[in-house]
């Protein structure tokens, strides 16, 4: 995730990032954070999100220390455990790491060499659908989501199958840490291999523009770990975690 970072800011930086270290030029900690202006709401964890990885612990509190705004709500990602924030979250929730097998074959994007029902076809998201993806999202359907959603949606790849009437039935979008997330297909439209092709249209296309493919799963979600792993997803030895953190907590 800090590399997925590093490579959007390098590419114009629309998600308003930036990259601290606990030294230079031999550093043993990183962090990625947004500037301070884009941060602005307290409350806005979506948008306060950091990323982490350090190779020494001490090392990593430290940088902890001077570098998150801890008046804040936040998401924190990264190889740490939980405890390793230095005082205990309250909400945790462990995903697995997985990265494409870069042998993945490329797919055409004509609806018959997809296999897909002519009714649909290959898009992507535009900001005339960020309710339905919002609504849709598990952890969304408020204000503050919509506006991380519609950030994504309008500054990083995304791919969507559309029905006839333009709309979307399925999609996948990616985000500032040049991971693929958000995966979903209406519930009328499921069983037809509609995300297996768009995640890997998504893979394919992240591949192009450099980034190294990879996405996030829940541990309880069996499905979609066997659909990545016939798709020639890896499994990572570590799990990445996922720690919420809230003000009004401590």
């Amino acid at each position: 995730m800090v590399l997925g970072a590093v490579m959007t800011i390098n590419r114009g930086n629309p998600a308003g990032y930036e990259v601290l270290v606990d030294s230079w030029p031999e550093f043993k900690a990183v962090l990625t954070r947004p500037h301070r202006e884009v941060a602005s709401h307290d409350s806005d964890f979506y948008t306060n999100t950091y990323a982490a990885y350090y190779r020494d612990l001490g090392a990593y509190r430290a940088l902890l220390g001077s570098a998150v705004n801890w008046s804040q709500a936040f998401w924190i990602h990264g190889n740490m455990a939980p405890t390793e924030l230095g005082r205990a979250p309250r909400r945790l929730s462990i995903h697995v790491l997985s990265v494409p097998n870069p042998r993945i074959p490329p797919y055409s994007t004509s609806p018959k060499a997809l296999r897909l029902d002519p009714a649909v076809r290959l898009s992507s998201l535009d900001i005339s659908h960020i309710d339905l993806v919002n609504e849709t999202w598990a952890f969304g359907g408020n204000d503050r989501s919509r506006r991380y959603l519609t950030s994504l949606i309008r500054y990083f790849p995304s791919i969507c199958l559309l029905d006839a009437t333009s709309r979307p039935v399925s999609w996948t979008l990616s985000d500032p840490f040049g991971a693929m997330r958000q995966g979903y297909t209406l519930p009328q439209h499921r069983g037809r291999g509609y995300i297996q092709v768009l995640l890997n249209v998504m893979a394919k296309r992240l591949h192009t523009l450099g980034y190294p493919s990879y996405c996030h799963v829940a541990l309880d979600n069996y499905p979609m770990q066997r659909l990545q792993e016939r798709q020639g997803f890896q499994r990572q030895p570590t799990l990445c975690h996922y720690i919420l953190h809230h003000s009004q907590w401590n």
